[in-house]
């Protein structure tokens, strides 16, 4: 059976944020992550962490840009000196909670220019990492992330490869691949040498495991036969209340 950790910004939603660190430790998960933790300072958010005996194992970047304009993203042209500020600081928010991935989010744009501002980003980031931080990027579909850049399994390979950084890796989200592809479990089969974290939800609409298309039993087995031993992060829309959507975890 794979392991779990909860997407504490989707999971929980009807609870204050660091009260939901207390009900992934009650629902049996062992290690939660965050997308933007940044509003609350690092010491409240480990102290949760160290009192519910949590992993936190992922956030995002760039952080929210409290000074207006746009944010740095990675693949926005003509902002290289904002993404590598937004790296320094979301990489001290990582090493102060322990985190081993940062999802560096690529944002709105296209062409040539955004693949090559990406590509040169990616680079400076990958050599400024610590050791024990490993960078990710996931593909997002468009129903979720209109315009976003980092749309294609193949393009996000193909920014891997050329970064060629050992601390690179893709995100997986089922969800995506499922909206993107129309077959997530091909997708994942295909790009499993390059994975290195995994996010669930179904499709359509991003709800729990069971809820959708997605053949979730047939996933795990996938995940579990292919040697993966990282986390697997249920990161979903509950509706309802999340602690009455985890059923899918006891048949995992």
């Amino acid at each position: 059976m794979p392991r779990f950790a909860a997407n504490l910004t989707h999971l929980w939603p009807e609870l204050p944020f660091l009260d939901r660190f207390d009900a992934a430790a009650q629902a049996g998960f062992t290690a939660v992550e965050v997308l933007f933790p940044y509003d609350f300072p690092a010491g409240e958010i480990q102290q949760a962490l160290q009192r519910c005996g949590l992993e936190m194992v992922l956030i995002n970047a760039p952080p929210p840009n409290y000074t207006g304009g746009d944010r740095g993203f990675a693949a926005m042209a003509g902002r290289e000196d904002r993404f590598a500020h937004d790296m320094r600081r979301a990489t001290r928010f990582a090493q102060a909670l322990g985190v081993s991935f940062i999802h560096v989010m690529a944002g709105v744009a296209e062409g040539d220019a955004a693949r090559k501002t990406m590509v040169e980003n990616l680079k400076l980031a990958c050599g400024l990492a610590p050791v024990g931080l490993t960078l990710t990027l996931e593909p997002l579909c468009p129903a979720s992330a209109p315009g976003y850049f980092l749309n294609d399994f193949d393009l996000a390979a193909g920014i891997i490869a050329e970064v060629g950084a050992d601390n690179l890796a893709l995100q997986w989200d089922s969800y995506h691949a499922q909206e993107i592809t129309g077959d997530a479990l091909a997708c994942f089969a295909a790009m499993r040498p390059l994975i290195r974290h995994i996010q669930i939800g179904d499709a359509p609409g991003r709800g729990p495991p069971g809820s959708g298309v997605v053949d979730f039993p047939a996933l795990f087995r996938a995940i579990d036969n292919s040697g993966y031993d990282g986390w697997v992060s249920a990161e979903y829309t509950p509706g309802a209340q999340t602690d009455k959507t985890l059923g899918w975890m006891k048949s995992a």
